[in-house]
């Protein structure tokens, strides 16, 4: 048998990641006609969907150049054969009567089924996304594959927390406390810049002191003290003292924030982002920040209600309705003096829609729901950061609602993944709901 492959491709794997097609190794792929129908339906989308249609269409034209893809375009060098073919050579007893003949999946996978009738001696695999289409793959005798070439931990427990719990002596934790410079040991673990550490006495585990670990040559840090809160905000947790020691550290540039709904996440943000844009210049001191910019993806929950009505910020008030939930409730349900704020420029709430192209200097970024995020969108919108600028990353992995991204191939937990041993940047898991019991329960039990 020869032991070159042959991978057939479905939609959702290059909607994914146009790039894909070279993740292969010198196996050949092939597209089924069925696929080149439904990218063409996405390449108008002006999200990450849209953007990977328009590129997998670039790549194809490029290699259509190169020769006929219905006999065979070699991909590039030291990469297999790219194949465009049809389910023509499909018999019709290959699909079981149940399975529609007019649907797209089905047409893809009678596609699979006539490559592995021309090719009998070779491995043929379908690789798809789609959980279901991989199951009736499976029943139709093919062998199938999910693609997870950007799948960067194993499962959403697997995820960076970045907090930690060491034990130490007992007098370490006494000279911490009395201010005493307390250095690590590298052999002894490895720890992230700014992960939070709980250091716990090795002979009463009840005596704990919180710290803040910069790097092996530099000594433990405090937390700082927020007692009078943040624009009123107080952390009723550690992890929410955590978060709100990232959030208002000017040094830190990024900040990822993960919980389950309820945790505080997006209110510890927004109540941060106040404070250093527009507090200080309530008390008529130079602000951190010269704005504050709020935004989220345009990512609906359940069926889509379609087109919108009226102008963009018509169109955009029922996706952005959370955040001035949240700054309502700051601003102590003051619409006028949110407005006044709105209308001067001092807080925006955009769309992410049109950040491409932009470059935002000196300003506080919030990006909520960031879980819906592709990598390609998430990077779009880092790179848009300008001089002085921070970026806070809310958002909860186990509520996804964009089709293409998972739990670990979403653009936050890449950031949470990839940030985290550069000092600019921070992260921290909110594990405890503090909105209400009925929130915490809702979001634990069902």
């Amino acid at each position: 048998m020869s032991r070159k492959k042959i991978y057939v491709i479905d939609t959702s794997v290059l909607l994914t990641n146009a790039a894909s097609i070279y993740s292969f190794g010198n196996n050949d792929l092939v597209l089924p006609f069925k696929v080149l129908e439904e990218i063409d339906k996405h390449k108008k989308r002006q999200d990450g969907v849209g953007s990977q249609s328009r590129k997998i269409i670039r790549i194809l034209d490029e290699l259509r150049s190169k020769g006929s893809l219905f006999k065979g375009v070699r991909i590039r060098k030291g990469k297999g054969i790219l194949y465009a073919w049809g389910a023509e050579a499909a018999k019709e007893g290959d699909l079981p009567e149940d399975l529609d003949k007019s649907i797209a999946d089905h047409i893809i996978i009678a596609t699979a089924l006539a490559v592995k009738r021309r090719h009998p001696t070779q491995k043929i695999i379908m690789v798809s996304r789609d959980i279901n289409m991989r199951v009736i793959c499976d029943s139709v005798g093919l062998l199938t594959e999910d693609y997870i070439n950007h799948q960067i931990v194993k499962n959403s427990d697997s995820i960076y927390t970045g907090f930690a719990s060491r034990l130490v002596d007992d007098e370490i934790v006494d000279r911490f406390y009395n201010k005493e410079d307390i250095y690590l040991d590298r052999e002894d673990a490895n720890y992230y810049p700014n992960q939070f550490l709980m250091l716990v006495s090795s002979a009463n585990e009840k005596k704990t002191a919180l710290a803040k670990f910069i790097s092996f040559t530099e000594p433990l840090q405090p937390l700082l003290n927020f007692n009078r809160g943040i624009w009123g905000i107080k952390s009723r947790n550690k992890e929410q003292s955590f978060a709100l020691e990232l959030l208002m550290d000017p040094n830190i540039q990024i900040v990822t924030l993960v919980g389950r709904a309820g945790s505080g996440k997006t209110l510890c943000a927004i109540a941060a982002g106040l404070q250093q844009t527009v507090e200080d210049l309530m008390s008529k001191g130079e602000p951190a920040y010269s704005r504050l910019i709020v935004s989220r993806p345009v990512q609906p929950l359940g069926r889509d209600l379609g087109y919108l009505p009226g102008t963009m910020e018509e169109k955009m008030k029922p996706w952005l309705a959370p955040i001035q939930d949240n700054l309502q409730f700051l601003m102590g349900n003051d619409k006028t003096t949110l407005e006044m704020y709105l209308d001067r420029g001092r807080i925006e709430i955009e769309a992410l829609t049109y950040i491409r192209g932009r470059s935002i200097a000196k300003a506080l970024i919030i990006i909520d729901e960031a879980q819906n995020l592709t990598i390609h969108e998430l990077k779009t919108i880092i790179t848009r950061v300008g001089e002085g600028s921070k970026i806070i990353l809310t958002g909860d992995v186990e509520q996804i609602d964009n089709a293409y991204v998972d739990e670990t191939t979403n653009g936050l937990t890449h950031a949470v993944e990839k940030f985290k041993k550069f000092e600019l940047a921070g992260h921290v898991t909110l594990t405890k709901g503090e909105r209400s019991k009925v929130a915490t329960y809702a979001a634990k039990y069902l």
